[in-house]
């Protein structure tokens, strides 16, 4: 049997918020790894330094290639500055992970204006600048493939109201993206975890919590970052090559089923 090619083989990518907000894995985390275990060059953006160094270790301890590079990208300069060191360090730029994202739970009669914009810029703006910057290197190598990070609250009701208008907003910003640079070799497709246990979310959530957000999905189980981090692989590779303009929903089945369902079950999970 032939001894199968690692998928991103030869490819260069950038992971914003490649680091995890306290201990575990991060979507971010896990995907720039498996990219690192699938041959790709990754470059590990994060406000947080010691955080991509952290992924960084985990990724050099396997034999992977890596670089940690300190970005804000809600900053056009940073996003700028981290896209030429990618050029830089590794000659191209192939694959974009945009990953970086928050959650906040408040209501518009709640939220007030600043939040609103803070929010906004983090979750969304953040993906523009960060492709602007990075689409023309993409395009003068023949293309790429962009991922961006959505959720299932960006295609349904969550009392989150600006975490749902920025992740809906992901989306159309994806299927804009895709229609403008195919042309260019470049495709752009959105992924939208669903309840997906993350360090970002740990701190906030019961046993019992837990046990009702993995009853409201389909399949009645828990997803993790590694099965974001995989479905970013599939994007990212040229078994994708004829994939643009989606959203690719990785939630276990929680977005066709009412997340009351089965509620009844949490007492016995």
């Amino acid at each position: 049997m032939t001894e199968r090619r690692p998928r991103l083989e030869g490819k260069v990518a950038i992971v914003t918020g490649a680091g995890s907000r306290g201990e575990g894995v991060g979507n971010g985390k896990a995907t720039a790894t498996l990219f690192a275990r699938e041959g790709a060059k990754v470059v590990l953006a994060d406000l947080e330094i010691d955080a991509a160094n952290e992924t960084l270790a985990m990724i050099e301890a396997e034999g992977g290639t890596a670089s940690a590079f300190q970005a804000d990208v809600t900053s056009d300069a940073d996003c700028k500055a981290l896209v030429d060191f990618a050029i830089a360090q590794y000659g191209r730029l192939d694959i974009l992970d945009n990953n970086v994202g928050n959650s906040f739970r408040k209501t518009v009669v709640e939220i007030e204006p600043d939040e609103w914009d803070e929010y906004m810029t983090l979750n969304l703006k953040s993906m523009v600048l960060t492709s602007k910057h990075a689409i023309p290197h993409m395009a003068e190598t023949g293309g790429g493939s962009i991922i961006n990070i959505s959720s299932v609250s960006g295609i349904r009701s969550g009392k989150a109201a600006v975490y749902t208008a920025s992740k809906a907003g992901v989306i159309g910003l994806t299927l804009s993206m895709a229609g403008d640079h195919g042309r260019q070799g470049i495709r752009v497709n959105a992924i939208a975890p669903g309840p997906v246990f993350t360090p970002m979310v740990a701190w906030r959530l019961s046993d019992e919590q837990r046990a009702y957000r993995k009853n409201t999905t389909a399949l009645g189980t828990e997803g993790t970052p590694w099965d974001v981090g995989w479905m970013a692989v599939f994007l990212a590779s040229d078994e994708s090559k004829w994939v643009t303009g989606t959203v690719m929903t990785v939630d276990g089945g929680s977005s066709i089923v009412s997340r009351h369902v089965y509620s009844d079950e949490v007492m016995d999970a």
